[in-house]
């Protein structure tokens, strides 16, 4: 584990070859770099403990701060200034741009990619294969699916894409596969089943498609 100058609290469980950024900031009951369940299942047939066993762990990058009680698994990246709020937690082949905010009890499923200047509110759900984009914002309890037909039939897991500048409002729902356009919004408590086109607006149980106020054409200043 390389620390690089980071503060870290003694409480922290840090797993692997994790690298903490420079002016970082670990705090209470943390977990970095825990091992998905792939490495888990080889350093449980070996047996071994997980702090004996060398593998990937996770990198965050600089001036980055780590709120307690959240766990962020193996190969995952983060950029410069991430930070979290409480118990947040991001699963594995995750990939994070710089000056993203992942809030309290945030569930991040693993295989996500998100870029630049990204806020996700507290308690929102993502998924695993999603895509999102710079400068989106993701309102608390917003949820993204990946699966049509759960437990039902074959169905490859795709969850939704939100592109450059898209905004998700409070508990609204977005299913398997849908697009978010660019610059586009959705409704607090909207139920997206079909693409939102760029610069529009959805809204409503299901999500009808608006017109977006001529106010409202900018992108996100996160």
């Amino acid at each position: 584990m390389d620390s690089s100058a980071a503060r870290i609290h003694q409480s922290a469980k840090i797993y692997g070859s994790t690298v903490i950024g420079k002016n970082s900031l670990v705090l209470e009951n943390t977990i970095l770099g825990y091992p998905e369940f792939r490495i888990l299942k080889e350093i449980m047939e070996l047996g071994k403990e997980i702090e004996e066993h060398d593998f990937q762990g996770c990198i965050i990058g600089p001036d980055s701060a780590i709120r307690p009680g959240t766990t962020i698994f193996s190969r995952v990246k983060t950029g410069r200034n991430f930070k979290t709020g409480h118990n947040a937690m991001i699963r594995e082949n995750t990939e994070i741009g710089d000056n993203v905010l992942v809030g309290s009890n945030v569930i991040i499923d693993g295989n996500v990619k998100i870029g630049n200047n990204v806020s996700i509110q507290g308690n929102a759900y993502i998924p695993t294969n999603v895509l999102i984009e710079d400068n989106v914002f993701i309102g608390p309890c917003a949820v993204l699916a990946n699966d049509k037909y759960p437990i039902r039939k074959e169905y490859e897991l795709k969850g939704p894409v939100l592109r450059k500048g898209a905004s998700i409002g409070a508990n609204a729902t977005l299913l398997p596969g849908v697009e978010v356009g660019e610059g586009a919004m959705v409704a607090g408590g909207a139920l997206v089943t079909k693409d939102v086109p760029p610069w529009s607006l959805a809204i409503g149980v299901p999500a009808e498609i608006r017109k977006l106020p001529e106010d409202l054409k900018k992108l996100n200043r996160i």
